[in-house]
């Protein structure tokens, strides 16, 4: 049994699930967040959240792919659960970073504009 080959398909489904849905619910979500920023302006809200999520998949979609490479051979299956444990960590962890970072960014962008208004 090659556990490499597990490991890939394994990593490359919960990766690519796991990016899928966080995308999908940060677009759905954030649409009420970016009309309030744009001030109710429905077209640009739209087109910003369509923009966002299509950066935010290939950064991770990207990343994901970039980091599949396992440089050894795996022997059994604790380490197949180490290597996926440690590459789906980071991913994670990508994810929420990402997320915070643009929810600062907004936040930001929404003071600003209620300073000026």
């Amino acid at each position: 049994m090659n556990y490499n080959i597990i490991a890939y398909s394994v990593y490359l489904g919960v990766t690519l699930a796991l990016t899928v849905f966080v995308g999908r619910s940060l677009f759905r979500n954030g649409r009420i967040f970016l009309r309030d920023i744009f001030h109710g302006n429905l077209e640009l809200a739209e087109s910003v959240d369509k923009l966002l999520l299509v950066g935010y998949y290939l950064i991770n979609m990207g990343y994901a792919v970039y980091n599949m490479q396992i440089g050894t051979h795996m022997e059994n299956a604790q380490e197949v659960m180490e290597v996926l444990s440690y590459k789906l960590g980071v991913i994670i962890l990508i994810l929420g970073i990402m997320h915070f970072f643009n929810m600062f960014v907004f936040f930001k962008l929404r003071n600003r504009e209620q300073l000026y208004n």
